[in-house]
C-alpha cells in the first residue's frame, strides 16, 4: 500500500504535530433555508492567518495582460495566467454577482501533489470570483485552469455557491508530469444541507446525471492507474481512492459534519462509532434532508459548535478545567505511559482567521441579494457584521494593513477579538455569559435593520446605481466599526469585572459601591465542586486541613 500524504489537514496535526489549515464549511440550499437564501459557511483555521477583508474592484483589461499567481498561504510566486478582459468586483469570499466560494483542505495521496503547477487552491478560488456568474461558470473556470497551467495544491473541497444553487467540489492533483488535475462535483438538491471539513466526502457518482453531477473524465482511470481502485465504475467512490478514511480523518473531521448534521436529524447518532474513528462503520452521506429549515442565525451558531449535546462535548472533561473551556491548546494529540490520546477537534476553534457566512438572495437585485457575514477569530466569541457583496471600500476595522499577526492595532477586528477571547479562555464559563448578551445584541440588531436598508438601498438602485452601492457601502463599513468599538468596550467591562479572579458585584447595571462609594467587596466565585474533588483526588491529602 502506497503511503499516504495528509497535508494540513486536522489529521496531520494528530499524526505529525504540523501546523494545519483546518476549515470548515456548511451548505444550505435554498429550500432548506427559512427565506428561500442559499446559505455557505467558512472558518479559515490558521495559526498564522490574520483576519482581515480582501477586496477586488471590477477592471477592465487590455489585451495581452497577465495575470502573476501566488500562493494564498504563503504568497510565493507561482508564475503567470493571462487575464480576462473583465473582471468582477470581488469582496471576501463573494462577488458582485452573488457567487460564493469556500474551502477545506484533506491533502490526500502526496505523489499526486504536482509541484509545478500554477495554481494553487486560494488563487483558484479568487480568480474564480473574479471571473464568474454563476457556480456553474465558477466550476468551469476552476477545471480548465488547472487543466491549462496545472494545480499545485493538494486535495481540497469547494463549496461553490450562487444565488439559485450550491455544489461541492472536490479536487486533487495527477502528479509532476501529467499536468491538470481528477475532480467531481455535485449539486446539493436545494432542500437539503451538507458539509466538508478537511476530508473528501464524495462516494459513488452518479455519471449519468449531467445536470446534478460534474466530473473529469480521467476521474476513475487516474485512480485506476495509481492502484487506488480496480472494481466497476458505479462502485468507484471518490472519497476511498483519493482520500481514504482513517482515525484522524474521521475524529478530527467528519466529526464536526456530524455535529452540525445531528442538529438538524434525530437518526444521525447512528453514525456516532463511524466518526469516533473506525472506518469500518458505514460512512456519512454527502447531505441530509434537513427536519426543520435553517436561517442564517442558525448557521452562525452551528459555527459555534463545540459537540455540546453529544458525548464529544468539550466542555465536560477535566481538560476543559474549572470554568468549562471548550478548547484545547496544540498539539491535538499527547502521549501519557506509552499511550498517544487526542483532543477533540471542533467546528469552533481558537485560531480562526477570519469565519463567514455568505447568504445569496435571489429575489434581490445582485447588488442588494448578496450580503458576506463576516468575522474575525474564533466564530464563538466573534460578531458576524453584514458586508453587502456590491460595497466598494472594507470597513477600517477589517482593511488589510490595519495591523497583522506581530503588530496589535486596537481599531483592528481581529486583535479587539482575539483580545476578549484571550481574556475570556481564562473564565469561560463566567464570561461567555457577558459575550453572549451582546454578541445577540448586535446580531439581532443587524437582523432587524436588514429589512429597511434593503428597502432604502433598493428605491435608489431604481434611481442611481452608483448612489446605491454609496449608500450599502456606508452601511456596511459603519456598522462592522461600530461593531468593533462595541466590543473594545465589552473587553473593558470584562477586565474590569474579573480582575484577579473576582467577580464584581453589579446593581441596575452598574458596579455596586458602599455606602461611602469606594467600591464593594468583589464575589470570591472559587471553583465548582467537581473541580474541587479533582484537586482533593490529587493533593487532598497535603491540602486536608487538620484539626
Amino acid at each position: 500500500m502506497k503511503k499516504r500524504w495528509i497535508t494540513m489537514a486536522v489529521c496531520t496535526a494528530l499524526l505529525t504535530g504540523v501546523e494545519a489549515m483546518a476549515c470548515t464549511d456548511l451548505l444550505v440550499g435554498k429550500k432548506a433555508s427559512v427565506d428561500g437564501s442559499v446559505i455557505i459557511s467558512y472558518a479559515a483555521d490558521s495559526h498564522t492567518l490574520y483576519g482581515e477583508l480582501y477586496r477586488w474592484p471590477a477592471a477592465t483589461w487590455p489585451k495581452g495582460a497577465m495575470l502573476d499567481v501566488k500562493e494564498w498561504d504563503t504568497g510565493k510566486p507561482l508564475g503567470q495566467i493571462p487575464q480576462v478582459e473583465q473582471t468582477f468586483s470581488v469582496i471576501g469570499n463573494m462577488n458582485e454577482y452573488q457567487v460564493a466560494i469556500t474551502e477545506s483542505t484533506w491533502g490526500g495521496h502526496r505523489e499526486l501533489r504536482d509541484s509545478t503547477g500554477i495554481l494553487d487552491y486560494g488563487s483558484l478560488i479568487y480568480i474564480a470570483l473574479q471571473r464568474s456568474r454563476t457556480a456553474r461558470q465558477a466550476i468551469e473556470v476552476m477545471t480548465a485552469l488547472v487543466r491549462d497551467y496545472g494545480y499545485c495544491s493538494g486535495g481540497e473541497s469547494f463549496s461553490i455557491a450562487d444565488k439559485n444553487e450550491v455544489w461541492v467540489m472536490e479536487m486533487i492533483g495527477k502528479g509532476v508530469g501529467n499536468k491538470g488535475a481528477v475532480w467531481v462535483a455535485i449539486r446539493i438538491p436545494d432542500d437539503c444541507i451538507s458539509a466538508h471539513a478537511n476530508q473528501a466526502r464524495i462516494q459513488q457518482i452518479p455519471f449519468d446525471d449531467k445536470e446534478n453531477c460534474l466530473y473529469s473524465p480521467d476521474v476513475v482511470s487516474v485512480a485506476r492507474e495509481k492502484g487506488y481502485f480496480s472494481g466497476r465504475d458505479k462502485d468507484f467512490s471518490f472519497a476511498k481512492a483519493y482520500n481514504p478514511y482513517d482515525f484522524g480523518g474521521l475524529r478530527g473531521c467528519e466529526a464536526r459534519v456530524w455535529s452540525f448534521f445531528r442538529k438538524y436529524d434525530k437518526t444521525m447518532d447512528r453514525y456516532a462509532d463511524f466518526v469516533k474513528g473506525d472506518p469500518t462503520k458505514e460512512p456519512m452521506p454527502l447531505y441530509i434532508r434537513p427536519d426543520r429549515k435553517l436561517s442564517v442565525q442558525d448557521v452562525q451558531r452551528c459555527m459555534r459548535d463545540h459537540y455540546e449535546g453529544t458525548d464529544l462535548d468539550m466542555t465536560l472533561d477535566i481538560g476543559a478545567g474549572p470554568f468549562k473551556v471548550p478548547y484545547r491548546w496544540r498539539p491535538m494529540n499527547f502521549t501519557v505511559d506509552g499511550k498517544t490520546y487526542v483532543n477533540e477537534r471542533a467546528i469552533a476553534t481558537q485560531q480562526s482567521g477570519f469565519v463567514i457566512v455568505p447568504q445569496m438572495r435571489a429575489w434581490l437585485p445582485d447588488e442588494i441579494g448578496g450580503i458576506l457575514w463576516f468575522a474575525v477569530d474564533d466564530a464563538d466569541m466573534a460578531v458576524f457584521t453584514p458586508l453587502y457583496a456590491s460595497m466598494l471600500e472594507a470597513p477600517e476595522c477589517y482593511r488589510v494593513g490595519n495591523g497583522d499577526m506581530y503588530n496589535l492595532s486596537w481599531t483592528s477586528a481581529f486583535w479587539i477579538h482575539n483580545w476578549v477571547a484571550n481574556m475570556a479562555y481564562h473564565k469561560y464559563s463566567f464570561m461567555i455569559e457577558d459575550i453572549r448578551k451582546v454578541q445577540s445584541d448586535l446580531e439581532n440588531g443587524f437582523r432587524d435593520r436588514l429589512p429597511a436598508i434593503d428597502k432604502a438601498a433598493s428605491e435608489l438602485l431604481a434611481k442611481d446605481p452608483a448612489d446605491a452601492r454609496r449608500f450599502l457601502t456606508w452601511f456596511s463599513t459603519t456598522t462592522a466599526d461600530a461593531a468593533t468599538a462595541r466590543w473594545k468596550s465589552l473587553g473593558e467591562y470584562l477586565l474590569v469585572k474579573y480582575i484577579d479572579g473576582n467577580v464584581k458585584k453589579e446593581e441596575n447595571g452598574q458596579f455596586r459601591r458602599n455606602p461611602y462609594g469606594l467600591p464593594a467587596s468583589p464575589t470570591f466565585a472559587g471553583y465548582d465542586d467537581a473541580y474541587y474533588r479533582s484537586i482533593v483526588v490529587d493533593a487532598g491529602e497535603r491540602l486536608e486541613v487538620k484539626e
